[in-house]
């Protein structure tokens, strides 16, 4: 590992590219960061592209909790084809015209899929179950069952509908839609109950991730861009932006940095982390409340 003098420490927002996993991205970031304490916040699949938090150093404490922030993407979803891994990467396992949907069935059918619901994960994901990745047990042919998770869909939009062909000459309907959801949401999950809402089936072609919390694609860069410079957003600076922030003085800094529950104000409760900043504007530790008392979740000071 190299020194603290040329190793950044911090959040780096990337712009994945298509056809490399979050693990990829990782690997390269080691290179570029020339650290191996890097880590990412929230999986996107190889087909996706967009922002990718990934942190460097102390930044990697962050990580666990910045992934249950909200996210929002852009994606294409066929409707007429459903594929064995919900999106445009497995082979198709059912063809139907799609040509007949209408887009007032569309606009019912996300109606259905929007708000808080219950969504059975896509058996190619990393959920894993007993033990075991879920991808793991679909390549090996194994028949199990996922069960429905409770996520939410803020906001589920479509901004355009384009009548087309498939390669079998099936006619489908390609929907660009827009998504802003809870952590843990699968954006093909949503294309292949769509489709099979409307009885056609439905996959995700293309996906693109715009915002993971308040971090966005206009502040991410490519893997070439960070290759020739390293753009990191310092810890304090990423824990502002992400977490409420609590100024605390000297004597309650000491205490938190110490392990100790001092009261925390009832502003804060059941909000989850918090970042708390010194008289100093220095960054302390992530914490939050329980029963009324301020705990520790990570210390950076």
């Amino acid at each position: 590992m190299s020194d603290s003098s040329t190793t950044p420490d911090g959040l780096v927002i990337v712009d994945k590219p298509s056809g490399f996993t979050s693990h990829d991205v990782v690997a390269k970031m080691r290179g570029i960061a020339r650290t191996r304490r890097v880590g990412h916040a929230g999986t996107l699949d190889p087909m996706a592209t967009g922002v990718l938090v990934l942190g460097v150093e102390r930044a990697t404490k962050l990580l666990g909790h910045l992934a249950l922030t909200e996210k929002e993407y852009l994606g294409t979803i066929r409707l007429g084809q459903d594929t064995v891994t919900d999106d445009a990467e497995g082979e198709i396992t059912s063809s139907a015209d799609a040509s007949k949907i209408t887009r007032a069935m569309i606009d019912a059918g996300i109606a259905k899929l929007s708000g808080d619901i219950m969504q059975v994960p896509s058996k190619v994901s990393a959920i894993k179950i007993d033990g075991k990745r879920s991808y793991a047990r679909a390549r090996k042919g194994e028949d199990f069952e996922i069960p429905a998770r409770p996520v939410t869909v803020s906001a589920f939009t479509v901004y355009d509908v384009r009548d087309a062909v498939a390669e079998d000459g099936t006619p489908v309907l390609d929907l660009v839609v827009s998504v802003v959801c809870s952590s843990g949401t699968y954006i093909r999950a949503l294309a292949r109950d769509l489709g099979a809402g409307l009885g056609v089936g439905g996959h995700l072609t293309a996906l693109r991730r715009t915002r993971v919390g308040p971090y966005k694609l206009d502040a991410a860069k490519t893997l070439d861009k960070l290759q020739e410079e390293l753009t990191v957003m310092p810890v304090a600076e990423a824990a502002g932006r992400a977490f409420p922030r609590w100024d605390v003085d000297d004597k309650r800094g000491r205490l938190l940095l110490n392990g100790v529950r001092i009261d925390m104000p009832e502003e804060y409760a059941g909000v989850g982390a918090v970042a708390v900043f010194g008289p100093d504007g220095r960054f302390l530790v992530l914490a939050e409340e329980s029963r009324g008392k301020a705990k520790s979740l990570a210390v950076f000071a």
